[in-house]
């Protein structure tokens, strides 16, 4: 097992090299293949979940996974710290790197998974931040893995906001050596830096990163066909807005006959049916959200024993 990733951080995936990314996907097969060898690596050890945002796949995931690792985790909501409030983030990452091994943190903003990934003494795993949602991709590379095969070469689009999980498929993929496109309405483009630093990752892989408006022309002949809520957490007040400018951006049945017949249809959850996704695609032979959940925990069970160095 490789060890450069051991006493590291992971707070964005540009943080990593293809070997590192390609280390964390081979243990995640590997740990998903025969879950028991890795059944005692982190007796008596402690995973801290710091959650600002409610959560079905990040929590559920980082907990279980700890648990069949023969570890423990512990919960901490939002009343139970408030970030920055109650408490600073220096002094939070000082005093739960005394007590865990590793710290998960699900936030708003990303200053704060840098905060506490800059003072903590432990490994800091990004598991959500407005700008980056680095566990989610593992999953995401891993499944595309799985079902079709390899990463590189593969034409990936994603279609819908420029958010924080767009900015982390532009990194993974340019790592990974796959041709992504980001499509969004006008603007709703990802950030320009992440554009640009995406592009300098994809020299090394010989990946394209590219962004459109035209998703139909994009999606011709796609390997992978990915899409998210139209309006994340926080966003809330906008999200009727924002239908008018996304519906023409629905991953729907007429776009899914554009694609690669074998196209591998991806969306995070939790879906809002018939807005962003509608609900026979995701149940169609295609889809493969539900495989791509589950290694959320596969994925992030070997992003934490290399990290641990267990």
């Amino acid at each position: 097992m490789s060890t450069s990733l051991k006493g590291r951080n992971l707070v964005s995936l540009k943080d990593l090299t293809r070997d590192e990314l390609k280390a964390i996907l081979e243990l995640a097969a590997a740990v998903k293949r025969v879950p028991g060898d890795y059944s005692s690596k982190f007796v008596n050890k402690t995973l801290a979940m710091i959650f600002q945002k409610p959560s079905l796949r990040t929590r559920v995931s980082f907990e279980t996974g700890m648990t069949q690792m023969g570890g423990h985790a512990i919960y901490l909501a939002p009343t139970d710290i408030s970030l920055g409030k109650r408490e600073t983030t220096e002094d939070i990452a000082l005093v739960l790197s005394r007590y865990v091994d590793l710290i998960m943190a699900r936030t708003f903003g990303h200053d704060i998974v840098e905060d506490l990934a800059k003072h903590a003494t432990v490994p800091v795993i990004n598991g959500l931040s407005d700008y980056s949602h680095p566990c989610q991709i593992l999953a995401d590379l891993q499944t595309i893995e799985e079902h079709k095969g390899q990463l590189t070469g593969l034409n990936f689009v994603y279609s819908g906001d420029g958010n924080n999980v767009a900015h982390s498929l532009m990194f993974g993929g340019a790592l990974a050596g796959m041709n992504v496109t980001i499509v969004t309405p006008r603007g709703y483009e990802p950030k320009a830096d992440v554009l640009s630093e995406s592009r300098e990752l994809a020299k090394a892989s010989g990946a394209t990163i590219a962004t459109t408006h035209d998703l139909h022309e994009a999606a011709k002949g796609a390997d992978v066909i990915y899409t998210d809520v139209w309006a994340s957490m926080g966003q809330e007040a906008d999200a009727k807005n924002r239908q008018a400018f996304f519906m023409p951006y629905q991953v729907n049945s007429e776009l899914l006959a554009a694609a690669d017949p074998d196209c591998v249809v991806l969306h995070c959850l939790p879906a809002h049916y018939n807005e962003e996704i509608t609900y026979d695609v995701t149940r169609s032979r295609n889809s493969a959200i539900f495989d791509q959940a589950e290694n959320r925990m596969h994925a992030q069970k070997a992003l934490m024993l290399l990290l641990a160095g267990a």
